[in-house]
């Protein structure tokens, strides 16, 4: 095979024959490459961190994170979007996809767009990407030219970007001010970059956007503090995060997080003893960050209720 083929594209002998294989030994080789694509998330630590704070920063200043790809990675990066919003309490509207096909990639998923630079181009104006965003591209080859111009669009309209890719050398991570790259090697099936590439992929932008939302005061001692509770099960944990870190009974952590509107941050500053109106101010003067609101809280006089 030429020795420009892409590592994600390579046909490893190891796997000659594999389709004669037991059922058994196949799963266990496709298994293996999973892990070995986890494997190479932990070389890629200091640079999602790196992307995280980029993001972080946007966020916290009122921007956006928008998400860009095609193909397989455009569904991973819409996997991981979505959550965003419940999990960590990111209005919607901060969060944005632009991916080759738009919606209709969830009912059948096609690589004509993939090739389309135009396209991305277009979709990166239409999302009004600017200096205030930080836009995440993903790519497995890295050279899809779609997620590199759109990528390289959004940098030229000032907006922070991340690129993730599995080829060192890739444009994509030339082109991006911090690059992602995830050496998950050759896959068990030669190009078939949902597999082993995908794994790493997922697992890189579950890391980024967790960190981005403890770095923006979500997070307290490993609970989802700004929950968005839309329904009985996060409706009961959010109960159990005010319990826990409030110290207080399950009707005292019910009746705060009515006060609150059901909002976690405030309820647990109101079952420490604070006011709602309290409670909204504190969380104010520490740009909501729930730690540093109770230790001024500590420091008051709070309001017994």
């Amino acid at each position: 095979m030429d020795s420009t083929t892409p590592a994600t594209e390579l046909a490893e002998a190891r796997y000659a024959g594999l389709d004669t294989w037991p059922d058994e030994t196949i799963l266990a080789a496709l298994l293996d490459g999973q892990k070995r694509a986890l494997g190479s998330v932990g070389a890629a630590i200091p640079a999602l961190a790196a992307a995280a704070r980029l993001a972080a920063e946007k966020l916290a200043a009122g921007g956006r994170l928008a998400y860009l790809g095609a193909g397989s990675p455009a569904l991973i990066a819409l996997g991981d979007a979505l959550e965003i919003p419940q999990t960590y309490g990111v209005p919607r509207d901060r969060i944005v996809l632009i991916l080759a096909g738009g919606e209709a990639i969830t009912r059948n998923l096609t690589g004509t767009d993939e090739d389309d630079a135009g396209l991305a181009e277009h979709d990166v104006v239409a999302a009004a990407i600017g200096p205030a965003d930080c836009l995440v591209a993903v790519s497995a080859s890295g050279s899809t030219p779609y997620t590199v111009a759109g990528l390289t669009a959004a940098r030229a309209a000032g907006a922070a970007t991340v690129g993730i890719a599995g080829n060192s050398g890739a444009p994509l991570l030339a082109a991006a001010e911090v690059a992602v790259l995830l050496d998950a090697g050759p896959e068990v099936i030669s190009g078939s970059t949902r597999m082993g590439a995908g794994t790493a992929q997922k697992v890189a932008l579950n890391m980024l956007s967790t960190l981005v939302g403890v770095r923006l005061g979500h997070v307290h001692d490993g609970l989802m503090v700004n929950v968005n509770a839309d329904n009985a099960k996060l409706r009961g944990r959010a109960t159990r995060i005010v319990m826990r870190i409030a110290g207080v009974e399950q009707s005292r952590a019910h009746a705060a997080l009515s006060l609150s509107d059901g909002a976690v941050k405030p309820a647990v500053l109101i079952a420490a003893g604070a006011t709602p109106a309290e409670a909204g101010t504190l969380l104010g003067r520490t740009k909501g960050n729930l730690r540093a609101a109770l230790a001024l809280l500590g420091t008051a006089t709070p309001a017994v209720g």
